[in-house]
C-alpha cells in the first residue's frame, strides 16, 4: 500500500482510498455487531409478543423507554426512537388500543400531552424485562461479574458515540 494524496489514508492495490476502517479490529467489530443486532431484532420481536400478542416489534422500545423514564411527550419519544411524528402517533394509538399506554395532560403545558404506561403496561413490560435479565444471567453465568460490568460500560460508550 502507498500513502494517498491527503497523507491521511492509504490506497490499496486497486487504487481505492482507505482510511484504516478495513483493519482487522474494525472488520471483527462489524461482524460481531451485525450478529448482535440480528439477534437483538429477533429477540425484540419475541419480547414484544410476550408483552402482548398484537404488539409490533418496534413498539417494544417505546414501552421500555416509558418504563425507564416515566411520562414523556410524543415528540420526545419520536426523537429518542428516531421516527417521525406520524409514525409515533400511529404507534402510540396502537399501544393505547392495547391498553398499554395512556395520554394525560402535561401539567407544564396545558396544550401538550404526556404518554405514560398504564398499570397493565408497566406490569407486562416489567415481567418481560425481568425474564430477559434472567436469560442474560443464565447465558453469562460463566462470566465474572467484572466482565459483565465492563461489557455494559463499553456498550454504553459505544451507544453514546453512535449518538453523535
Amino acid at each position: 500500500m502507498r500513502e494517498d494524496g491527503n497523507g491521511d489514508g492509504h490506497r490499496d492495490e486497486t487504487g481505492v482510498a482507505s482510511s484504516g476502517v478495513d483493519r482487522p479490529a474494525f472488520l471483527a467489530l462489524e461482524r460481531e455487531l451485525t450478529v448482535l443486532l440480528r439477534r437483538a431484532r429477533a429477540n425484540q420481536g419475541e419480547m414484544a409478543r410476550e408483552v402482548h400478542p398484537d404488539l409490533e416489534s418496534a413498539a417494544y422500545g417505546l414501552l421500555v423507554r416509558l418504563d425507564e423514564c416515566g411520562s414523556q411527550r410524543a415528540t420526545e419519544l419520536a426523537a429518542y426512537i428516531g421516527v417521525g411524528k406520524a409514525t409515533m402517533s400511529r404507534q402510540l394509538r396502537a399501544l393505547e388500543d392495547l391498553g398499554l399506554v395512556a395520554r394525560e395532560p402535561d401539567p407544564a403545558d396545558g396544550r401538550a400531552w404526556l404518554v405514560a404506561l398504564t398499570k397493565e403496561g408497566h406490569d407486562r413490560v416489567s415481567r418481560v424485562r425481568e425474564a430477559r435479565r434472567a436469560r442474560y444471567a443464565g447465558r453469562l453465568a460463566d462470566w465474572d461479574q467484572r466482565e459483565v460490568a465492563e461489557l455494559a460500560r463499553l456498550l454504553q460508550r459505544l451507544n453514546r458515540g453512535m449518538e453523535r
